[in-house]
């Protein structure tokens, strides 16, 4: 499947621009469209708890170590650019297919699965967590009605309408992060040395937890769809500036929302413990309203971008259904019913989402390296390998977090869940790259006779 100017034509006018984000006349994304898009698709409500929960929890070093992950817009925009142009392909399950099989193309597709319906679950959580918190209503009426709501204007135009609202959504998300960074600033508490020295001790996990985040940056953007998507859009040129500047604008945005949770943790006199019950001591009812607000409209915005993936994965990348506009609306709507039912599971702990998807994306670092970036040619049975031993780590993370199991602390005598999260990565990277090693001089020996 190669790429080429003519793809987003295959469809009708109104398809293209439902599934592809083309306008009616066929026109690809500006360069800011694109741009804005990225930043607010990742700037989402549950990156932002997630850098303001770590901070409270492990100063500086927190905020870093999930900062950390938007690097991933660097390795992304590479791993797309030698997807298009060095192999010729307009979607990794096409790459997949060819390279490991269908085998590849299907652990593939399950994991990125999964990646959706959990932002659909985790986005859906904090909006229902943080407007029963500052607004007061029931949760469960308050997730049913955004959820609703994202539906059904998410299903009016796709992809297309998904990129026209991320634009207004990222300036107001940007603006309601500096403002609310400005109130720090000038909080007579504020201390930038006490800020910096906040993680100064060897044994803070935050620095554990920068380590993971740099191994799985190099796999974690293809398992997203809702960042590679917006990868094949646009001409070369244009793709690439906007992964690039999307990175320092995500990353600044991400850092000075990491920095409310470390003001909150320095601050902490009536030993809450949560941030949010700390930030409301500390600001106006006013301040804390922007801050309602910037979860709210990042959550919106990723929303509809995961519904508008998730539309393209069914109906255009596994091609189980006619990629038509109606098909692609009962697609988002059953992924809606499917985070639904993870909330109805009672799970609550955010970065366990994260840490188990970026586990089991691990099973792509090897594809990254050796297979995108190398051009190496491997048997199937390695991808398989890599699989298993990326699930499984990912797995037994979620066992251990849960307390259904102690296996780590016994064979490597550990007790922190992000200490047994780095030995868990460490093992699945080192597995699948060890897999497609062997693999590769496989091939060599066989081709030799």
């Amino acid at each position: 499947m190669t790429d080429s100017p003519t793809n987003s034509t295959k469809f009708a006018p109104d398809i293209a621009s439902f599934y592809q984000g083309t306008s009616r006349e066929g026109l690809a994304p500006s360069l800011w469209t694109l741009v804005l898009s990225q930043v607010t698709t990742w700037i989402f409500a549950r990156s932002l708890m997630n850098a303001a929960v770590l901070g409270f929890f492990y100063g500086i070093a927190g905020a870093l170590a999930y900062t950390m992950y938007y690097f991933s817009f660097i390795t992304g925009a590479h791993i797309v650019d030698s997807l298009r142009f060095t192999h010729g392909f307009s979607n990794m399950q096409g790459f997949m297919q060819v390279k490991f099989g269908r085998t590849g193309e299907h652990l593939y597709n399950a994991v990125i699965s999964f990646r959706l319906i959990s932002e659909v679950f985790s986005n859906l959580l904090v909006f229902g967590f943080i407007t029963t918190l500052f607004i007061g209503f029931n949760e469960t009426y308050l997730i049913l009605i955004i959820a609703v709501a994202t539906l059904i204007y998410s299903s009016i135009g796709g992809l297309h309408t998904a990129l026209k609202t991320d634009v207004v959504q990222a300036l107001l998300t940007i603006i309601a992060i500096t403002v609310l960074s400005a109130a720090m600033f000038a909080h007579p508490l504020f201390s930038f040395s006490d800020i910096v020295s906040s993680s100064d001790t060897i044994d803070n996990k935050g620095w554990i937890l920068l380590i993971v985040a740099f191994i799985q940056i190099w796999s974690y953007p293809a398992h997203d769809p809702v960042m590679t998507d917006r990868g094949f859009l646009a001409d070369r040129h244009t793709t690439k500036k906007s992964f690039y500047y999307a990175a320092p604008i995500s990353i600044i945005c991400i850092v000075l929302f990491g920095l409310l949770g470390v003001f909150a943790q320095l601050n902490n006199v009536g030993g809450a413990d949560e941030v949010t019950q700390t930030l409301n001591t500390l600001f106006s009812p006013a301040v804390m309203m922007l801050f309602c607000f910037a979860l709210i409209i990042s959550a919106i915005s990723t929303l509809d971008s995961t519904y508008a993936s998730a539309a393209k994965l069914i109906a255009v990348d596994m091609k189980l259904i006619k990629p038509t506009v109606n098909n692609g609306r009962l697609v988002m709507a059953g992924f809606l019913l499917m985070g639904l039912a993870f909330i109805a599971t009672g799970s609550k702990d955010l970065f366990d989402a994260v840490a188990v998807s970026g586990t089991a994306s691990l099973f792509l670092a090897p594809v990254v390296f050796f297979s995108i970036w190398s051009g190496w040619e491997v048997k199937a049975w390695a991808i398989s390998v890599s699989f298993v031993a990326a699930l499984t780590a990912g797995i037994v993370y979620m066992l251990e977090n849960g307390g259904y199991i102690s296996v780590m602390t016994s064979m490597f005598g550990v007790e922190h869940k992000y200490d047994k999260l780095l030995i868990l990565c460490v093992l699945a990277s080192l597995i699948g790259c060890v897999a497609f090693v062997l693999a590769r001089i496989r091939n060599q020996t066989q081709s030799r006779f």
